[in-house]
């Protein structure tokens, strides 16, 4: 198989390293702030999807 192992540590360590050097220790910090926050929403609006009840379907013939 391909894939056996998977993500090992040092795997995960080169993808930080990359991500470090395409976006700089300066945009690192917004970046993920802005991922938090896109998160939280994408959280509270399927959490809001859940409780409120499906709306009815309407088939209205023409």
């Amino acid at each position: 198989m391909f894939l056996r192992n998977g993500l090992e540590p040092w795997h995960l360590l080169i993808v930080a390293l990359v991500v470090l050097l395409v976006f700089g220790s300066k945009r690192l910090p917004d970046t993920a702030r802005s991922l938090g926050r896109s998160l939280r929403i994408l959280k509270s609006e399927t959490k809001a999807m859940r409780e409120s009840p499906s709306a009815p379907e309407t088939d209205q013939a023409p």
